[in-house]
């Protein structure tokens, strides 16, 4: 009897993978595409961000200008001059500090199991700009090399207080994280707005306070130079680290079924996404919202595993970033609107779309990871 009921049910179970496989390969098919399409449409972006501006360029002309200086050729006329040496430089890193912070975004929200966290909440985007104008308002530095520094320690010491504030893992819960976060970021905030009020030089705190909204008039090709390469080696990291951040997404048990310390990994993880935030934020300024609503949009285009999660996201991160950007250097040319301004225009809506969709859908849809707090926690 009991022989003849196993088997039945492993002819059952043989009946219902073959269609879970289907629908997992379909998935991930989809999944996979959709990252293809978001890398042709950034491409597209940058090409055609570069030929917009007060001398139109057409985008025939960007690709010409781009393959002959890349050849090793030169580019005669001032299109040349426009495209390489003016336009594309704010481009790629319009590029990389959208990726940076959109995947940063998805990081922190898997590894603190909260759908807000990003690094604007969490005070990173503070503590990068309070040790990059310490470094300008008070030493007096305008070392692009020593900017970054002082961004980075800033941003490293701010997720370090973060945690610090939320208490240990037993009492840590998603909600109280995102508190810390907000509380070390006022207090940030407060101490960059007493820097640049105590400055003596006004046009140093003025440039300060342009920058903290978030700028890319004024990228550096050292700064470019620096955060490309964080942001090439962080988002490998990532990649690299997608099971674990699964698995931390999951919950901690979750995690060590899976040989993984939680916390241990947890500080590592947000210590070093936060380092490579605080070399973007030291070159680009305060940018919100990227980091908050991006992710969502990437998981609602290619699920919840973050081998797929963290290239969309860093690639619509870039592309809503160039966006912005040209939008903040045309809209009122000559004069240009801080991006910052302008992602907090299209990131505020965004995400008021996102929670009244999400609020008609079900929470056990699996595009939807569902971050609860595990038993114990507080908030």
């Amino acid at each position: 009897m009991s022989s003849s009921l196993s088997s039945s049910a492993v002819g059952a179970g043989d009946l219902v993978q073959p269609g879970a496989l289907a629908a997992m390969r379909r998935l991930r098919r989809r999944a996979r595409a959709w990252v293809i399409i978001l890398a042709a449409a950034t491409l597209a972006s940058a090409i055609l961000a570069a030929g917009i501006g007060p001398v139109p360029i057409a985008p025939g002309v960007v690709v010409d200008v781009v393959l002959t200086t890349l050849s090793g050729g030169e580019t005669a006329g001032p299109a040349g001059a426009i495209v390489w040496s003016t336009r594309l430089p704010r481009i790629a890193m319009a590029i990389v500090a959208g990726a940076v912070l959109a995947t940063a975004g998805a990081v922190f929200q898997a590894l603190s199991r909260n759908g807000l966290a990003d690094p604007y909440l969490l005070g990173i985007n503070s503590g990068a700009s309070t040790g990059a104008a310490l470094v300008a308002l008070v030493l007096g530095s305008g070392s692009a090399l020593l900017f970054s520094f002082g961004a980075l320690v800033g941003a490293v010491g701010a997720i370090a207080l973060v945690l610090a504030l939320a208490g240990t893992a037993a009492a840590r819960g998603p909600y109280r994280l995102v508190l810390a976060g907000l509380a070390v970021g006022y207090a940030l905030n407060a101490v960059t707005s007493f820097l640049i009020f105590s400055s003596d030089s006004p046009e140093a705190a003025r440039s300060v306070l342009f920058w903290l909204l978030g700028s890319l008039a004024a990228v550096q090709p050292l700064s470019l130079a620096v955060a490309a390469v964080f942001a090439v080696v962080g988002l490998t990291a990532a990649m690299v680290a997608a099971p674990a951040i699964d698995a931390l997404a999951s919950g901690d048990d979750s995690a060590r079924s899976a040989g993984i310390e939680p916390e241990r990994a947890r500080i590592v993880m947000m210590a070093a996404t936060s380092a490579v935030v605080g070399i973007v934020v030291a070159a680009v300024g305060g940018i919100g919202f990227i980091g908050l609503v991006v992710p969502h949009l990437a998981r609602r285009l290619v699920g919840a595993r973050h081998r797929l999660v963290l290239p969309a996201s860093a690639l619509l991160g870039a592309l809503l970033l160039v966006a912005a950007d040209t939008i903040a250097r045309t809209a009122y040319a000559p004069q240009e609107i801080p991006v910052g301004v302008i992602t907090g225009v299209i990131g505020g809506p965004l995400l008021l779309i996102l929670l009244r969709s999400r609020a008609g859908t079900s929470s056990a849809s699996p595009r939807h990871p569902r971050w609860h707090r595990s038993k114990g926690t507080t908030s």
